[in-house]
């Protein structure tokens, strides 16, 4: 998850310009990767009856003096942005995705022209070996000593940041509205009490429900063990949803604020983001659990077609220079989970400690596994309560 949608780098591209070949995108056309559906991509792309319809400008991105970055829509703020371009004197150019498939689906289309995206890991890790990205430049990259060991172990994939660079590490956990519950156990079981019932929610995300429960049993998110997966689905079905509201990914946030739900299992930011700020401490108390859960860690990479090397490892340098990221981290109240020397220079408290993510497990990619996970999230999504 990423922060919520508030704006865009005012740049010439700045307006979601997107340089793709001429291609078709089939109404959800699987993407594959060896053969296994990663996920449905809810795209249709014909660059010459869309973007040309549009009048979109041509995509000649090869002025020196510019860097064009591919990102989650306000996921870097603007005066982070605005302090590069005036150190190193260049423009910086953003355009926006809204999730890894349709990053990946329009890279895959033909798009050019970018320079560093932003994919959370399993992404990372097709991209490494589909050979879409150029390595890291370790003799340009000295702040690479301020990135978390903790956060290369997570990085299985990566470790040793020959073409990745991590740009945040996060997790979903629950926010608890203080004034409504007073007693709880920070634990993923908090699903399981009836006496809230009516009152909770979970997003509506396969591999992050089926996730809580198999780390609540202590198994890997990753798991494709039968009787795991089974244990798990059936705390779900018999012990979480009956007391659930309903499986929720986009509103939650506003249900929360509003009273109706007391416990949510969700991103930070998207409850802080719609509680006021006076109000967000008497009212929020939100924590990952005990027993961890799924995590993401979304990075920073140069794309093969890369015509701005140099001035992207400057960027990613930049990035990770720690006061630089303590300005990243305070835009969102992130914690530093990435950059060791950053929370020095924070002025704000993050929402919730990044100790608190210890025991949390990439979710990687899966293989054809994936498909356990889609039958089981349809038999919890579409089973009587």
């Amino acid at each position: 998850m990423r922060a919520p949608s508030k704006s865009t780098h005012s740049g010439a591209a700045g307006n979601g310009t997107i340089c793709v070949a001429d291609a078709y995108f089939t109404k959800e056309a699987p993407v594959r990767f060896e053969g296994i559906e990663m996920k449905k991509i809810n795209i249709i792309l014909t660059a010459a009856a869309v973007f040309g319809a549009l009048g979109l400008p041509s995509c000649s991105r090869n002025d020196k003096n510019s860097l064009y970055l591919f990102n989650w829509t306000y996921y870097t703020p603007d005066s982070v942005l605005r302090k590069f371009e005036a150190e190193f004197g260049c423009t910086v150019k953003v355009d926006t995705f809204d999730s890894n498939e349709v990053m990946y689906a329009k890279l895959k289309a033909g798009a050019t022209g970018y320079d560093i995206t932003f994919p959370s890991q399993d992404y990372t890790s097709i991209m490494i070996a589909q050979g879409m990205l150029r390595e890291i430049d370790k003799s340009q990259f000295e702040n690479a000593k301020y990135i978390s060991p903790l956060v290369l172990e997570k990085a299985s994939y990566d470790p040793e940041m020959q073409y990745s660079v991590p740009y945040y590490m996060g997790a979903a956990g629950i926010a608890v509205n203080k004034l409504k519950v007073a007693d709880y156990e920070k634990s993923w079981n908090i699903f399981s009490r009836t006496d809230l019932a009516g009152h909770m929610s979970m997003m509506d995300d396969m591999r992050e429900v089926i996730g809580d429960a198999l780390a609540f049993y202590g198994y890997s998110v990753n798991t494709l063990d039968d009787a795991q997966l089974l244990r798990a689905k059936n705390l779900i079905i018999d012990g979480w949803k009956p007391n659930l509201v309903k499986f929720d990914a986009e509103g939650f946030g506003k249900s929360f604020a509003a009273g109706d739900f007391w416990v949510c299992q969700g991103y930070a930011e998207v409850v802080y983001g719609e509680v006021p700020e006076d109000k967000q401490d008497e009212l929020i108390d939100f924590f990952i659990p005990k027993e961890g859960g799924p995590m993401y860690i979304d990075s920073m990479v140069i794309l093969k077609n890369a015509r701005h090397y140099d001035r992207a490892m400057q960027f990613i340098n930049f990035i990770q220079r720690p006061e630089i990221y303590a300005e990243f981290l305070d835009a969102f109240r992130f914690p530093p989970s990435v950059n060791t020397e950053a929370a020095q220079y924070m002025k704000t408290t993050p929402m919730y400690p990044a100790e608190e993510m210890e025991n949390c497990e990439l979710k990687l990619d899966i293989g054809e596994g994936l498909e356990k996970y889609n039958a089981i999230w349809q038999d919890i999504r579409f089973t009587a309560d």
